[in-house]
């Protein structure tokens, strides 16, 4: 007679087959964040390359037509090619995503690259391109570290919003650093800037030819300065109106000494006063401004040392002097 045990098929977990099975899913539990993140990366590269893939025949050889100098600007410029040359050509299509619809706030963000340094009109695209493409690279790196360390739960969801988040605010942090590091410079450089302009202008030399001649002095020692004098020239030389000129020089730089002296100027060369005079009111007021930051810093020092004083020096100093008296009423409590 078969007994009821005997009927029952075997589970197909038992035995060695069994743990040799769970081991397999296990494994695959554990590697299946890294291809989900896999596949999402090879898929964003797929898309990229679709929407930077090249024109066909025909559409060059229409383009050619229209424009006989397309193949010499490309024979000069030679094409990029890499991950640098499919951003560039899908810049304008990442950069959407971000791109905000206010005017405003458009004007806003080429100001920033401008006091940064970038003054190329796609710069704002550029940047916007490459914050999209570091969110994206933060999602994905904290999305697969998170699944990988606690797997789907509250942590591995927070593990991604912080990844999309540093993404996110990195190029942002990076671009005001760069913004404030160009300011100081040219806060720093303008007053030997401003010297030399008087000398100039008080030797009989125009504004435009002073500016020419101070930017040829001071090529190595202060660039972003002579970079923007050489920007203003070449504006000037193009048509452009001086007060125009100056007023966009303000703006560039960000800096409020040189907004100062671009309205000084404006103001000098409306009314018909002396140029001279007035660069050198803005020098000696440059001159003093810069002698009450360098006092107002010297001020903070002794607040400033007192932290490292209290943190690290006075222990040491508290056991060269305590340590001895210390150990001698410790040797004279033994012995007593």
């Amino acid at each position: 007679m078969i007994s009821k045990c005997d009927s029952v098929p075997p589970s197909p977990t038992a035995g060695f087959g069994g743990l040799e099975l769970k081991t397999l899913i296990m494994d695959f539990v554990v590697f299946l964040p890294w291809m989900a993140a896999i596949a999402v990366g090879a898929g964003l590269w797929a898309v990229m390359g679709l929407f930077t893939g090249g024109k066909d025949r025909a559409t060059e050889r229409l383009e050619e037509l229209r424009n006989p100098t397309s193949r010499a600007d490309q024979a000069r410029n030679g094409q990029k090619s890499g991950v640098g040359g499919m951003l560039e050509k899908a810049a304008p299509t990442l950069s959407r995503a971000l791109e905000s619809k206010s005017e405003l706030e458009q004007n806003s963000l080429k100001v920033r690259m401008a006091n940064a340094g970038y003054t190329n009109p796609k710069a704002a695209e550029f940047y916007l391109a490459l914050k999209f493409c570091a969110l994206i690279s933060g999602v994905l790196l904290g999305g697969g570290f998170g699944m990988w360390k606690y797997g789907a739960t509250q942590y591995g969801y927070t593990a991604i919003g912080l990844g999309g988040g540093i993404g996110f605010y990195l190029p942002e942090i990076v671009l005001w650093y760069l913004k404030s590091k160009r300011q100081q410079k040219i806060f720093l450089s303008l007053p030997d800037t401003l010297d030399l302009l008087v000398v100039c202008v008080e030797a009989g030399l125009g504004l435009d030819a002073g500016m020419r001649r101070v930017a040829d002095e001071l090529d190595e020692t202060a660039p972003e300065m002579t970079g923007e004098l050489n920007l203003c020239l070449l504006q000037l030389q193009m048509g452009r109106k001086r007060r125009d000129v100056l007023h966009d020089l303000g703006v560039r730089t960000g800096v409020d000494d040189v907004k100062a002296l671009a309205a000084i100027l404006i103001q000098a060369d409306k009314f018909g006063s002396s140029i001279a005079k007035a660069l050198r009111v803005q020098s000696d007021s440059m001159r003093v401004k810069r002698r009450q930051i360098a006092e107002e810093k010297a001020q903070k020092t002794a607040v400033q040392m007192l932290f490292p004083l209290v943190l690290f020096i006075f222990p040491g100093i508290f056991v060269v002097l305590v340590g001895p008296a210390a150990i001698r009423m410790c040797q004279q409590m033994l012995v007593d």
